[in-house]
């Protein structure tokens, strides 16, 4: 995936925030979004201690002991907060948090996660994913459309490990759009110059869609 489309999809999911919300950034492409808020006023909390992201920082104003939870150098916002990890956990597991932007492994036709562990490879630690995905009030998934092996990542059934019971509200990928809902998924928006029919070639699972509804 391009650096461009990856910022495509943070533009987009952006635009799902509103002023005054709690916002958990997860790893990989939600952390590109403090770039891309414009004059939106939100509270981006990173689970490992920080309240109040603020922008990438140039190379001459890097801070290694500010970083998000890629691990990639963030700045603060006026009035940002630090506090260790019980105290982010004690956010996120109290529902204090309006918005968690995660990446995934895979997501089912309803919204069910897999974004912690693969099969047969090392797992490097469970991370925030589990307690995210209870805990906050609205989940977006921001993804590449496909895995590296170029398999789907929208799927009609899990084959990693959930991540929970909870189901995300959205997918925002590189090529379109999906919401989820008690009935499966439903493509809402286009993002490239993909067709309905190519987009289901290289999507996991079925998914309804209204020619009238569908913005480009």
């Amino acid at each position: 995936m391009s650096q461009s489309e990856r910022i495509k999809i943070a533009k987009r999911v952006a635009k799902e925030m509103s002023d005054g919300e709690v916002v958990n950034l997860g790893v990989g492409i939600p952390t590109l979004i403090p770039d891309y808020l414009g004059d939106k006023k939100v509270f981006l909390q990173s689970e490992n201690g920080l309240l109040g992201i603020g922008p990438t920082p140039d190379k001459e104003h890097i801070n290694m002991d500010l970083i998000s939870a890629s691990k990639k150098p963030i700045t603060m916002e006026i009035g940002a907060s630090l506090f260790d990890s019980s105290d982010s956990f004690v956010m996120i597991r109290g529902g204090h948090v309006d918005m968690a932007v995660l990446g995934a492994l895979q997501v089912d036709q309803y919204g069910e996660i897999a974004n912690w562990a693969v099969p047969g490879k090392t797992i490097l630690g469970v991370g925030g994913a589990m307690d995210l995905v209870a805990g906050a009030k609205r989940i977006v998934i921001a993804s590449r459309h496909l895995a590296k092996d170029d398999s789907p990542k929208l799927v009609e059934k899990l084959t990693f490990p959930s991540s929970g019971v909870r189901k995300a509200d959205m997918l925002v990928t590189e090529h379109a759009v999906f919401k989820f809902t008690d009935n499966g998924t439903e493509l809402i928006e286009i993002l490239s110059d993909i067709s309905v029919n190519e987009l289901k070639e290289i999507t996991g699972a079925v998914f309804t869609y209204s020619n009238e509804k569908i913005s480009t």
